[in-house]
């Protein structure tokens, strides 16, 4: 069989019902992971009162909507997150049949063309679930970036790429934040510029995409990020950590409190490598914002619109 047996109205229903679900999945995932739980066992629970939620309730954007934004069983507020992520999952998962999969030759064998769009699902989803968790908790998981990096390099084929292309922008994706930010900067400054998830985050990119992608997710990342934090200064005054970040601070300065002096010292010398140990500072220059979305959303358009992107930025490289 071959993509050509397919109806493309078949390919897009399948994909956004298809996406919907692993969107509603993803949520267990953002809400779990940083909290080192389980998202297997148990099932969905209402994360205010805890009771198990039942299928009927359960059904992506849909049930949100039916029950007005509210828990069924409490009638707790229900953060808008879920059905955004669940929507996002559904959308990434047509934009990826009708611009990659849409675009192969009709004459792709079935297997590959279900290989490619599985691979690129998973890239998309994991890159979702890292904004989400990175937003709130500014760390973003191993399992993604890590997990995401080995995937790309299993599949680079999947995208006529060499495994020594894979692992060469993977390794290039990985340096180019590690090497001035978490080896130099702290020399300069005297305290970490950057956090090791934003570099995993660019190795997963070069594994993709290799060095050249990995450039352009860097530059585009940043520049989107720029517009980001100067719209959030005009707007609110001012850029402020997540709560999640000031209460997990606030812990780990109670269990110092509790501390010997030794384990004390051993445990301070490891919290001058997170550059979320200590307080922000005051002004444009030391705020904090998540930088891992925009890294993120830079690797989506990659993905997505990756080819005439990269052809632009590798040709304007050239001309420089």
């Amino acid at each position: 069989m071959t993509l050509a047996d397919f109806p493309p109205w078949f390919l897009r229903a399948f994909a956004v019902c298809f996406g919907l679900l692993w969107g509603s999945f993803l949520n267990v995932v953002i809400h779990r992971v940083p909290r080192e739980l389980s998202v297997v066992h148990p099932g969905s629970r209402c994360p205010a009162c805890g009771a198990p939620i039942r299928a009927f309730d359960n059904i992506p954007v849909l049930s949100y909507l039916l029950l007005r934004g509210r828990a069924r069983c409490c009638g707790a507020a229900v953060s808008p997150r879920y059905p955004l992520v669940e929507a996002a999952g559904g959308v990434l998962s047509l934009a990826i049949v009708e611009l990659i999969l849409l675009d192969l030759p009709g004459s792709t064998p079935v297997l590959r063309a279900l290989a490619t769009y599985t691979a690129d699902l998973a890239l998309a989803l994991g890159l979702l679930a890292a904004t989400f968790i990175d937003l709130e908790h500014m760390y973003i998981p191993d399992a993604i970036t890590i997990g995401g990096a080995v995937l790309g390099v299993a599949t680079a084929s999947l995208r006529s790429m060499g495994f020594d292309d894979a692992l060469l922008g993977a390794a290039v994706g990985f340096a180019i934040v590690w090497l001035p930010f978490v080896v130099i900067y702290p020399r300069i400054r005297g305290r970490v510029g950057m956090g090791l998830g934003d570099a995993k985050l660019l190795m997963l990119a070069g594994a993709w995409f290799g060095w050249g992608g990995a450039l352009f997710v860097l530059c585009a990342g940043a520049v989107q990020g720029s517009i980001a934090a100067i719209a959030m200064l005009l707007l609110r005054g001012g850029i402020e950590e997540p709560e999640a970040v000031r209460l997990e601070r606030a812990q780990i300065r109670e269990e110092l409190a509790a501390m010997s002096p030794d384990e004390r010292a051993a445990a301070e010398e490891e919290l001058a490598l997170d550059p979320l140990a200590e307080e922000p500072g005051e002004g444009f220059g030391q705020a904090r914002i998540a930088f891992g979305p925009f890294l993120a959303l830079a690797t989506l358009e990659c993905l997505l619109f990756g080819r005439d992107l990269l052809d632009a930025y590798l040709s304007w490289i050239d001309a420089g």
